[in-house]
């Protein structure tokens, strides 16, 4: 599975892994602002949704709404963004951010928004582990 695949430098350094799913790795950015998870389909050289194989497609689809209930079971948002941008990160990733009534950004969009705010160390960890858990792992 995803022969060839490898994580885009910047996604790496901006977050934290929390779970492999069957055909995602699952990112909690590293902003505290914002619980932000991110699905990465582990296929290689895909930019696009569009450019998934039919039973990929249907399995990516399953995995946000999964990553979504556990996110949304996590932080009890007024909203949740689901989005597939790329415009800077090419590799295939989408993003599913919890948004909350007043947040940093709101009602803006979290892109572009202020300065990333780090977790400290046992937050990041705990949350993560959270998080994974609800994932099923």
């Amino acid at each position: 599975m995803g022969t060839g695949f490898a994580l885009d430098a910047r996604l790496a350094a901006d977050t934290v892994a929390v779970a492999d799913l069957p055909l995602c790795r699952v990112l909690l950015m590293k902003d505290a602002r914002f619980p932000w998870l991110i699905l990465v389909p582990r296929r290689a050289g895909v930019s696009e949704i569009l450019d998934l194989a039919a039973a990929d497609h249907a399995q990516l689809w399953a995995e946000i709404t999964q990553a979504a209930a556990a996110l949304r079971a996590e932080t009890q948002p007024l909203k949740l963004n689901i989005g597939a941008l790329g415009n800077i990160v090419r590799q295939l990733h989408v993003h599913i951010v919890a948004r909350l009534d007043g947040d940093a950004a709101w009602p803006g969009p979290v892109w572009g928004s202020g300065t990333a705010l780090p977790y400290d160390a046992p937050g990041l960890e705990a949350l993560r582990a959270r998080l994974a858990e609800r994932l099923g792992g």
